[in-house]
């Protein structure tokens, strides 16, 4: 926690995820609903239309439906840390609960917080951060226009 109430971090990926290969974190999911419940009727169209699509697209995430009488349907997304979210579809097309369930598949089960900084290092240089243009000439920062290169005003 900081002075202002929320939580904060430095930016890190789970496991160093994707620097050698991206392994997606979610591991389960659940869709529970209604056969016949009005409020369950684009979960429905959703299962009918898109979660085969989905499967195929995904290899690594197991996606079970879940009908049974209840009148709130919903998603349950397991991950691999073994944080579990619970979203409901009341009312939401199947575009809506498509764009939903692309958004659990993109995090990693960690809560959403504020990042402190955009880098951190555990071994801090005085050197400053490296950048592809570190320890080469200023010359290949000039850019030519036509026959002329872009020089500095006279006085």
């Amino acid at each position: 926690m900081t002075g202002r109430g929320t939580p904060s971090r430095f930016l890190a990926s789970v496991l160093r995820n994707g620097l050698g290969r991206y392994v997606c974190q979610l591991q389960r999911l659940t869709l529970t609903l209604s056969r016949d419940a009005q409020s369950c009727r684009g979960a429905r169209e959703y299962i009918e239309e898109k979660v085969v699509d989905f499967a195929r697209q995904n290899p690594g995430i197991v996606v079970y439906v879940a009908p049974k009488k209840c009148r709130v349907p919903t998603v349950v997304a397991e991950y691999l840390n073994g944080t579990v979210q619970e979203q409901t579809l009341t009312s939401n097309t199947a575009d809506e609960i498509a764009d939903i369930i692309r958004k659990l598949t993109s995090q990693s089960g960690l809560e959403i917080i504020r990042i402190r900084k955009p880098f951190h290092t555990d071994n801090p240089s005085i050197q400053g951060q490296w950048h592809p243009f570190t320890n080469k000439p200023s010359a290949l920062n000039v850019e030519a226009v036509g026959h002329q290169r872009l020089q500095s005003p006279e006085k």
